[in-house]
């Protein structure tokens, strides 16, 4: 049998505080900083979470999806102050990627950075999603 770690319930929100969500993350974590073109823009540093580990508190009706080249990925964000705090990443669409920057100060995790070569996607997407193999 497999021990899984604990996890615990943290909170986040976009800037201006009208989309607030939670998570279910173990205390120790790996964030992914990734070079595309989008995060490179955004900062977004990546928390990988299956569905049922996270939630949307409120302001559902506040996001705005945007999609480009395969349209896999839905980046979702405020659409009163613009910033995305989770979406459904191309990597792994069938769980959210949060945002670490958006997670409140206090979710006192412990984490390991790794950096993804976005930039050249296809050629490296088997290092964080193998059953991907650069296919998608």
């Amino acid at each position: 049998m497999t021990n899984s770690p604990q996890k615990s319930w943290r909170h986040g929100e976009c800037h201006c505080g009208e989309v607030a969500f939670k998570v279910n993350l173990p205390d120790s974590v790996v964030a992914l900083s990734c070079n595309c073109s989008i995060c490179a823009k955004t900062g977004f540093i990546h928390l990988i979470v299956p569905k049922p580990d996270f939630a949307i508190e409120r302001g559902a009706e506040s996001l705005t999806t945007y999609t480009f080249g395969s349209h896999t990925a839905k980046h979702t964000f405020c659409s009163k102050c613009g910033v995305k705090a989770f979406y459904v990443p191309r990597s792994h669409p069938d769980s959210w990627s949060v945002n670490l920057r958006c997670l409140d100060a206090d979710a006192d995790l412990q984490l390991r950075f790794e950096e993804f070569d976005g930039a050249n996607w296809e050629k490296n997407i088997q290092q964080i999603n193998p059953e991907l193999g650069g296919n998608a």
